[in-house]
């Protein structure tokens, strides 16, 4: 698997950076005995479809998997049905939507459309913890997570770069849960939100702090933990030092642009 990262600001756009939304690829082989990659979108945040623009056809997208349904990791899911619906060779054919509660009824929110549009761009399919479902050679298991909305994260486990098999896990916006260290159990690549900072952000059920990060990768026994989802107002370097006092694994902090092999 590759992980290439389109956004990794949270709660908004940055300087920097568009907001969540991560381009997951695998090389699998379809019923007719051909290779070929596989590409799942996870989250589609504020800027996120130009990014997506310039590393891949939208067109070759397979999926899209949403961790919840706020702004900042699903507002341009808009833009892609745009793509999708007025596409200069045709409309293309429709891709599944992963999410928590009514995918379809947000979509429609935010466009403004009518309750006569089906967004027949795309396969709505709500998922709760304890679901799973595959793309190509990528199965994705959905675990609970704790947000201030219905929130997952999701444990995928496909081919990886260097042979065999890898998991890859994906906190989505959490604070410290049982769930979350569930996905990340023993994972090759742990991709987790530390939006914010331990002695400044004092509140609970929201997001993780780097020191919850770095608790929920040590308990998971994560081989390699990527920071991502800090506001642009969060320091990384004060999330990485935090982080580092509870994991003593590979770690780091996520920029735009990054292709990491799983």
């Amino acid at each position: 698997m590759k992980l290439t990262v389109l956004g990794c600001t949270g709660s908004m756009s940055g300087p920097l950076s568009a907001s969540s939304s991560y381009l997951v690829q695998a090389t699998g082989v379809e019923a007719d005995g051909t290779r070929r990659e596989y590409s799942v979108v996870i989250e589609l945040g504020s800027g996120a479809m130009g990014r997506l623009l310039s590393v891949l056809d939208p067109a070759r997208l397979d999926a899209i998997a949403l961790s919840h349904l706020h702004a900042d990791h699903c507002v341009d899911i808009v833009g892609m049905h745009v793509y999708r619906k007025w596409h200069p060779d045709g409309q293309l054919p429709a891709i599944p939507v992963y999410s928590p509660c009514d995918g379809r009824e947000r979509t429609r929110a935010i466009d403004g459309g009518d309750e006569a549009d089906s967004y027949e761009t795309f396969r709505f399919v709500e998922v709760v913890p304890g679901s799973s479902f595959a793309v190509g050679p990528m199965a994705f298991e959905v675990f609970e997570a704790w947000h201030t909305v219905p929130a997952v994260a999701f444990r995928i486990v496909g081919p990886s770069e260097n042979g065999g098999e890898a998991v890859f896990a994906f906190s989505g916006d959490t604070d410290y849960c049982e769930g979350v260290v569930e996905a990340a159990r023993n994972a090759d690549l742990l991709l987790c939100e530390a939006a914010l900072e331990d002695e400044r952000d004092t509140f609970r059920g929201v997001h993780l702090t780097g020191a919850r990060a770095g608790h929920v990768a040590a308990q998971a026994g994560a081989k390699r933990t990527l920071l991502t989802h800090l506001q642009p107002w969060t320091d990384r370097d004060v999330v990485m030092a935090h982080a580092r006092k509870a994991y003593h694994g590979e770690l780091g902090c996520v920029e735009a642009g990054e292709v990491y092999a799983i």
